[in-house]
């Protein structure tokens, strides 16, 4: 099924655009909601454009939780979430949890399928997040950045419990791992945009890059890549191919995820 991650937070994402959007496709191409897949986050107030928060900001915690998901729902006009996922750290683990404990409830109603966490760069956090839910984190979406060595351990800890890494700001954070002369040449070989090869560098060793253009062009050929994986491609046919990439992130241990083999 198509990802749809939009959120609720109108500085970054139009949500209600994404409800739109789903129901005209849907119904130009006969498709169910069940064809779909969507995401979407709780943001805490420090995410929120102030003249546009979708709660009350006098309200208890849990009740923004709570009005967060109604407006998400009638934002994207459907009745449940496929995966809900907090948007940042609060600040305090009591306040972690409060927020948690009321997204869990959803999922007891089964308004909500899965829940994830974002934004969460230590690995203890993410350890202790995920021991002391009821209701597992089944997503972790971070930035994929060098400055947090590329959540090599966080990484790791997410294939061992079976938590979906996602990457945000993939492309923009790494243009010299793409760009290098290297890169470019194995990318005319594979058919691809040196972007194109960076999203499938990603995809082959675990993550889940979160794709955000509005380019028509770029969508087209972000498409055709998925395609070519679903058919049972391998972009990259061996672990020396995905090391022209790899070794030119800037951190050590890319590739090493689980029992220290390469995916």
């Amino acid at each position: 099924s198509p990802h749809t991650p939009p959120a609720p937070h109108p500085r970054h994402y139009n949500e209600g655009g994404v409800g739109d959007g789903w129901t005209a496709a849907a119904k130009d191409l006969n498709l169910q909601r069940s064809d779909l897949w969507i995401q979407t986050k709780f943001s805490g107030l420090g995410a929120h454009d102030p003249n546009n928060v979708p709660y009350d900001v006098n309200a208890s915690l849990e009740e923004r939780v709570k009005q967060s998901l109604k407006k998400s729902l009638e934002n994207l006009q459907t009745d449940y979430i496929d995966s809900w996922v907090m948007h940042g750290p609060e600040d305090s683990w009591e306040n972690h949890f409060k927020v948690w404990r009321t997204m869990e409830m959803f999922v007891d109603e089964g308004k909500v399928r899965q829940l994830g966490i974002s934004n969460f760069y230590r690995v203890e956090d993410v350890k202790f997040a995920y021991e002391q839910a009821r209701i597992k984190p089944k997503v972790v979406q971070n930035r994929f950045y060098s400055d947090s060595g590329h959540d090599v351990e966080i990484r790791k800890f997410c294939q061992e419990h079976d938590i979906e890494y996602q990457s945000f700001w993939t492309l923009t954070a790494n243009p010299k791992a793409y760009r290098h002369p290297a890169a470019l040449e194995l990318a005319k070989t594979k058919g691809l945009s040196p972007e194109g090869l960076f999203y499938a560098f990603c995809m082959a060793i675990g993550i889940t890059p979160m794709d955000g253009t509005t380019n028509t062009q770029h969508m087209k050929e972000d498409i055709a890549l998925l395609n070519r994986i679903r058919s049972g491609e391998k972009i990259f046919v061996d672990s020396d191919e995905l090391a022209i990439i790899g070794n030119a992130l800037g951190t050590p241990n890319w590739s090493i995820v689980g029992d220290g083999e390469e995916l």
